[in-house]
């Protein structure tokens, strides 16, 4: 009997290295239960280094009561870490037949009412769990890095998904305090990963042209369109770009230069040279800051974004 989304309290992370990891701080600061399973030697040590590293953000931003890492344990074997689980959320690295083999896994070893869905950033749920026997139980819920600070989580099911198990994992973010998106329809690479895209070819258009270097590209944004974009939308944005008479006066005044060549929206060729200008144009930008500099740089920004919007 499949628990209720309100009652499901203990998680199976399957997957533990940036993104599985990421969930499991979200969910251990949310007060689950979390299971974790990776199959690397080192997993359980980079976990729990990766949770440590995430728990100053996580404590700021508020834990729940019951909140606590030692609600953390680390399976070596499969079968142990999805036995009990009330949810199994899979972040396996980005290989289709990977994923194929494991969700097959996977449906083999859980009872068929527990939902399994998969933090993919592309691939659709119908490709990924065609060698499961009971797919309907399936479902994409793909969260952005890092996962336990930023909200949005896309929900998306196969075509042998249920539409309950799509009800079910929607409602379960939700309950766990995530912002959620149930896609009608399955897209390749969901929505917001869509739109990033686009953003990052155009990017890398610039760069290879020597139109702009890298950090003239992240400056534009961090001190131009991205301060709006916490507040509202590009699409909202644009309304607002029309006056008083809102987007129908944004497109009748500004639609003719939607063909103007602004954009390349062609993929650019990621040659040798231009790979070598964005890690070069990356690594001035760094400035001397190592990752970890620049992981707590981000998470204090992301916090403080977020309370003066008044979303903590």
């Amino acid at each position: 009997m499949r628990p209720s989304p309100e009652d499901a309290r203990t998680v199976t992370c399957v997957g533990a290295g940036v993104i599985g990891g990421g969930w499991a701080a979200y969910f251990l600061a949310h007060g689950y239960d979390v299971v974790a399973w990776d199959p690397a030697p080192d997993a359980e040590a980079r976990l729990r280094h990766l949770v440590d590293a995430a728990w100053p953000a996580l404590t700021e931003l508020g834990l729940a009561e019951d909140a606590s890492r030692d609600r953390l344990r680390y399976e070596p074997e499969l079968a142990a870490a999805v036995a009990g689980a009330d949810f199994v959320q899979e972040s396996a690295p980005e290989d289709l037949d990977l994923k194929v083999r494991l969700l097959a896994d996977l449906d083999e070893a859980i009872p068929e009412d527990v939902v399994i869905a998969s933090s993919t950033s592309g691939y659709p749920m119908s490709d990924m769990q065609v060698s499961c026997e009971r797919p309907g139980r399936t479902v994409v819920g793909h969260p952005f890095n890092p996962p336990y600070l930023i909200p949005l989580v896309e929900v998306v099911g196969g075509k042998a998904t249920t539409a309950d198990t799509v009800a079910w994992a929607s409602e379960f973010y939700r309950l766990a305090g995530k912002s959620v998106i149930t896609m009608e329809a399955e897209v390749p690479g969901f929505i917001a990963n869509r739109l990033q895209e686009a953003l990052w070819r155009e990017a890398l258009h610039m760069v290879a042209a020597g139109e702009a270097t890298v950090e003239q590209i992240d400056q534009s944004i961090v001190d131009g369109p991205g301060l709006r974009w916490p507040v509202m939308g590009p699409m909202l944005t644009f309304h607002l770009a029309g006056g008083q008479g809102g987007m129908a006066h944004m497109l009748d005044h500004f639609g003719p230069s939607l063909l103007a060549p602004w954009t390349r929206l062609v993929a650019a060729e990621l040659t040798p040279a231009l790979r070598d200008a964005v890690v070069e144009g990356c690594d001035r930008e760094a400035d001397g800051r190592s990752v970890d500099d620049l992981v707590a740089e981000r998470d204090a920004g992301v916090i403080a974004v977020l309370r003066a919007l008044g979303r903590v």
